[in-house]
């Protein structure tokens, strides 16, 4: 793992090239947090993508520099979206993501972007949420996350106040955290990850970042979510908490746009809005396994199916629309008597569900007479 600090007192500003740091990823030693001693050197990158950008032309450079939208101007950033973050891949699930918390209000409208099939960016600090879709662009059109970083650097004359972290499918990273963001402020990275921070209570915050999601398992957004709650042990942000967001995506690019997407969430405005993204992310999953109950019982695989449909009650008791659907799963089966306690169940939270019963037969959705459906309403 490799981790850097802005110190409270920066240097003077640097070109690109000489701020390039080469971190060599999956290769650690002893785990020790690393400091650059001079305060100059921001953008970590790994050593496989380390080097110039060969394949840009200066006259690329200058087109791009035209329409990139990014500030050319020597004017102070306006929105100070200080937060940490975490942009990371799973090899396992096979699926990208990143998740961020700050005391800002809806800060994934902001920092949190992602596409299937090209990877994750976190763009904060006094942030420039340009570097979100073009980065993803670029990566998109086949540079790494290092060369994609670097190109729209060279065109920000901000870029000392912005924090940007880029993650590909194939898990390579790169980093930036300029002079300017406000201490305490640094990053670290690993093996298909990038944990950033600014504003911090403590310098150990994306360092224990890093430490969760590496001893983290599970799926993906349990891992980022691990990550979020380590930045909060060691004081999170120095403001307080706001705002929370998750946005995960397939590794691989989908057959169609819209299949790409694992997970987004976003809690816009809460006192405690890790905990709620927790229940949300709760909530998620049990709906995901009630998706998959209804692809299953569609095809006929009804046994299969109602264990889907029981795993998702179970995993969020408090929906009863789960155990609605889990009951008419059952009576289509011919399980009436199993059917009857969660109909029951679902009745006393709301009567109305009665009506949707009803209905039902009407559009192939349950198969049982009339008779029975009379029977089920005054049980």
């Amino acid at each position: 793992m490799h981790a850097h600090r802005v110190p409270e007192e920066g240097g003077g500003a640097l070109t690109l090239l000489r701020a390039v740091h080469v971190s060599v990823h999956g290769r650690e030693r002893d785990g020790t947090l690393h400091r650059d001693p001079r305060g100059e050197l921001r953008t970590a990158l790994p050593q496989e993508d380390a080097g110039p950008d060969t394949k840009e032309s200066a006259e690329d450079r200058r087109g791009i520099l035209s329409s990139s939208g990014l500030n050319e101007d020597l004017t102070p950033p306006l929105r100070p979206v200080s937060t940490y973050s975490i942009v990371a891949l799973d090899r396992e699930t096979d699926e990208v993501g990143v998740a961020v918390q700050s005391h800002w209000f809806s800060v994934g409208s902001v920092v949190t972007w992602a596409e299937a099939g090209v990877g994750a960016v976190a763009t904060q600090s006094f942030v420039e949420a340009s570097y979100g879709p073009l980065g993803l662009a670029s990566m998109k059109s086949g540079k790494s996350p290092r060369e994609a970083l670097q190109s729209l650097l060279l065109r920000d004359k901000n870029r000392e106040a912005r924090q940007v972290a880029m993650i590909n499918t194939k898990g390579k990273v790169a980093v930036h955290t300029g002079a300017r963001c406000i201490p305490e402020a640094g990053h670290a990275t690993g093996d298909g990850f990038s944990a950033q921070a600014n504003l911090m209570s403590s310098d150990k915050v994306w360092g224990a970042m890093a430490s969760r999601f590496k001893a983290s398992r599970g799926p993906l957004a349990r891992r980022l979510m691990a990550a979020l709650e380590g930045a909060e042990e060691e004081g999170g942000d120095v403001r307080g908490r706001q705002s929370a967001a998750m946005l995960i995506v397939k590794a691989r690019a989908p057959s169609a746009p819209w299949e790409g997407k694992v997970l987004e969430l976003r809690i816009e405005d809460h006192p405690e809005p890790l905990k709620e993204l927790g229940r949300l992310i709760r909530i998620h999953q049990a709906y995901s396994e009630a998706n998959i109950a209804d692809d299953l019982a569609s095809t006929g695989k009804m046994v299969q199916a109602m264990r889907k449909y029981s795993l998702a009650a179970k995993i969020a008791p408090e929906i009863e629309e789960l155990k609605f659907w889990q009951a008419v799963g059952l009576l289509n089966q011919g399980e009436i008597e199993e059917a009857k306690p969660l109909l029951r169940e679902v009745f006393r939270v709301r009567k109305e569900w009665k009506r949707v019963l009803i209905q039902l037969p009407k559009c192939g959705l349950l198969k049982a007479p009339k008779g029975l459906v009379d029977s089920l309403l005054s049980a």
